[in-house]
């Protein structure tokens, strides 16, 4: 019972340093996590710039987990490759050395101060940064104060039989001393709290060095699990490349340290004999070294776990991309080729969609509704692969046309994107909502939607020539089209409150009905307009800053 209580003191005084680190990370991450993840998203280029962005971010919220996992869900969706993506995940575990090394001097005395700080600042501020920056310190000083009373508890722990008979088998059984550890980092969702407790532990000297570094091992190698278990979604394959890369680093990583565990011990001691600073050593000297053995072996990595995940292809779905060629990237004027045929596909999409809903007016084509979803559908994600596909592309290496062409494209599959939603959300719904009511349109007004519709997919081809051929007479054209479509919804909304002054009331609600469809047709038309015509237009000159008319001085 005697050596019981000394180690639920010792537990209790870890779960406060668990404590500590995390509200120190959760507290950044509420500050500064939106900024951070968005820096994260855009610096996610080259290797060396997402390598450095990794280090800085993971010192800031003193977790590389938390980043790890931010970019494994960029990776995942799709917006970040996977050599810079690897690349960030090499500089998140150097960055998580920073803070250890730190902490690997005696600041005691600074925790009353920090805790004091904090608890004014969380107190006295409203929820917003100030009082994150609060938790901060408060996470901090409870930090430094759990190290405090763990290096007071660890004199009369040396005598703990319980413990003693644990860390005696360990050092005897590194591969159990590293599966351990791994296992408490895990567990933890903490390198930098178990790196802390193995300093202590080593400080005191309750485990011999190379016990230490073994530990040291576990730790980074459990750090990397969190984001393997955590931070996949779905059931394709690929989105698995990035966390196991990552894993089967540490994997190399601690193989070798197990290696060559005996000689570590002598070797680090000539850079620090002090069991404390030693751990801390190398903690960093382990993470340097793996980035720099993988960081010039990312390519040929990255095409391996590729080989290894492939991505999972179902031919028959309209939403993936055909012309997208990531190899495209380095020539930008193939890239932009790639990115025009795949917004066409898009184009032809709409014109489905459109031609789905022409045949509602005339028939029952209720069966159609699950196909229009799924294109509708398809034309999102489709578009989202595009700006994804573009976002990529380095503009430095792009001329003036390139860069206009690119932007040309982005208009372009943003508004038949939209357009699409229309035809679905709008058109298509207010038809099922006719099926579903019982409700008959008239033979006139039957006619004029036929008419409109028909019109409509006649500027859905010419938005999709004039999105390759530049012609400006032709975009003035498609543009005129939009006053033919606002003189036909004014038309329309007066013959309806005609009718209905003469006397024809039960034409209200199904004439309400009637020009919510037009006024989503003009919807539709307007996107097209958007999408080919007016970014010509604008090149040439040949659009006014405003429609309405300025008045004259002095009026």
């Amino acid at each position: 019972m005697s050596g019981l209580i000394p180690l639920l003191d010792f537990a209790g005084y870890v779960a406060l340093l668990l404590w500590g680190v995390h509200m120190v990370q959760t507290g950044v991450q509420r500050a500064f996590g939106a900024a951070l993840g968005a820096a994260l998203g855009r610096a996610l280029g080259t290797r060396l710039r997402a390598f450095s962005t990794g280090l800085g971010i993971t010192a800031a919220l003193q977790s590389s987990t938390a980043t790890g996992l931010m970019i494994t869900g960029f990776a995942g969706g799709g917006l970040v490759g996977l050599i810079p993506a690897l690349a960030a995940m090499l500089g998140a575990n150097v960055g998580t050395t920073l803070i250890v090394q730190v902490l690997s001097f005696n600041l005691t005395a600074l925790a009353p101060a920090l805790i004091l700080v904090g608890v004014w600042m969380f107190r006295r501020y409203p929820p917003g940064r100030t009082r994150d920056l609060g938790r901060v310190f408060i996470g901090l000083g409870l930090l430094l104060l759990s190290l405090h009373q763990l290096m007071e508890l660890f004199a009369p722990l040396q005598h703990a039989p319980l413990l003693g008979q644990i860390l005696n088998a360990l050092a005897t059984q590194p591969v159990a001393a590293v599966l351990l550890s791994a296992a408490l980092t895990w567990a933890s969702h903490s390198s930098v709290a178990i790196i802390i407790l193995i300093m202590s532990l080593a400080d005191h000297e309750l485990v011999t060095p190379p016990l230490a570094l073994a530990l040291v091992l576990g730790a980074n190698l459990g750090t990397s699990i969190n984001p393997m278990l955590e931070g996949v979604t779905g059931d394709d394959p690929a989105v698995r490349r990035l966390p196991l890369g990552n894993l089967l680093t540490r994997v190399v990583g601690a193989v070798l340290g197990l290696l060559l565990l005996p000689w570590l011990p002598d070797w680090m001691s000539m850079i620090e004999s002090d069991n404390g600073r030693m751990v801390a050593n190398f903690h960093t000297v382990f993470n340097v070294a793996i980035a720099l053995v993988f960081l010039p072996l990312l390519t040929p990595y990255a095409a391996l776990l590729t080989r290894w995940l492939p991505k999972r292809v179902d031919p028959n779905d309209p939403a993936r991309p055909k012309y997208l060629d990531e190899s495209a990237h380095d020539v930008p004027a193939v890239a932009l080729g790639n990115a025009t045929r795949e917004a066409l596909r898009m184009a032809d999409m709409l014109q489905t969609l459109l031609l789905y809903a022409r045949a509602g007016f005339k028939r029952d084509n209720r069966h159609r509704l699950v196909q229009a979803r799924q294109l509708d559908d398809a034309t999102d994600k489709i578009e989202a692969a595009i700006t994804t596909y573009l976002a990529m592309l380095d503009r430095e290496d792009m001329t003036r046309t390139d860069t206009r062409r690119l932007d040309d494209i982005l208009a372009f599959a943003s508004n038949v994107g939209h357009a699409a939603d229309v035809t679905h959300h709008g058109v298509l719904s207010h038809i099922a909502r006719l099926r579903k009511l019982g409700w008959v349109l008239s033979l006139e007004q039957r006619q004029v939607l036929d008419d409109t519709i028909a019109r409509l997919i006649s500027n859905q081809r010419e938005a999709a020539a004039l999105f390759v051929n530049d012609d400006v007479t032709q975009a003035r054209e498609l543009a005129g089209e939009k006053s033919r479509f606002r003189k036909l919804e004014a038309q329309e909304s007066e013959a309806l409150l005609e009718k209905i002054k003469s006397g024809q009331t039960d034409a209200a609600e199904i004439g309400a009905l009637y020009l919510d469809i037009l006024r989503d047709m003009k919807s539709i038309n307007s996107h097209l307009v958007g999408a080919a015509a007016y970014p010509l237009l604008a090149r040439h000159g040949e659009l006014l800053p405003s429609r309405v008319r300025e008045r004259e001085s002095g009026n």
